[in-house]
């Protein structure tokens, strides 16, 4: 790995986190472990050689550690140490500010960058009242939402007794929230006045241009 032989902190950061696709990598972490084939699936453009690379690179600092899921699924997964998961404010700075950048890109989110995006955005001027657990599900992969006191909660999985569950796909649920989709669009199970006010939580980025 490159240094940038400074003793400024911010050049230290870089030393570990500097290389491309490494706060990539760890974004794709921030809500549960994953095995290489799902990181590979949400790093659009990575090659396999790259990955394997910044999963060692990233090990080595303390950022992430292989763990072996027991019987009977017995695979190897990746997940972020609590120095790697100290990372998810910086991730979430840094996601608000390249927010009001031009979009220049035609390529999908990831089911996680949807949902760091979402996090992001959230704004608690707009879930004033709200309250509750929100399941949302994309084909193969799910996440509990949870709005308590106007702070926004995720994590993989799905919730026992979910006040609303919203199903689609990222390209859908993304539209829906911040592209101006109608919310009908979406399936929804369960309270749906709660989720058409969960919908609306998230503005859109002001560009940096306006």
């Amino acid at each position: 790995m490159r240094s940038y032989d400074d003793p400024c902190g911010v050049a230290r950061a870089l030393d570990v986190i500097g290389e491309r696709w490494a706060l990539l990598v760890v974004r794709e972490l921030l809500f549960g472990a994953k095995r290489f084939s799902d990181l590979a699936r949400g790093l659009t453009g990575i090659s396999q050689n790259v990955l394997s690379q910044r999963l060692r690179e990233l090990e080595q600092s303390g950022i992430v550690r292989v763990r072996r899921l027991g019987p009977p699924a017995s695979v190897k997964v990746y997940e972020l140490t609590q120095r790697g998961a100290d990372l998810e404010p910086v991730l979430i700075e840094l996601g608000r500010w390249g927010s009001r950048e031009v979009l220049g890109s035609a390529s999908e989110m990831s089911v996680d960058a949807l949902i760091l995006a979402l996090k992001t955005t959230f704004d608690p001027d707009r879930a004033a009242g709200l309250a509750g657990r929100f399941d949302l599900q994309f084909n193969n992969d799910a996440f509990e939402i949870e709005i308590e006191e106007g702070y926004f909660h995720a994590r993989r999985g799905t919730a026992d007794t979910p006040d609303a569950v919203l199903e689609a796909d990222v390209v859908t649920l993304r539209g829906v929230v911040f592209g101006g989709r109608p919310f009908s669009d979406l399936r929804i199970h369960g309270d749906r006045e709660s989720a058409r006010r969960f919908s609306r939580c998230f503005p859109r980025p002001v560009s940096a241009d306006a």
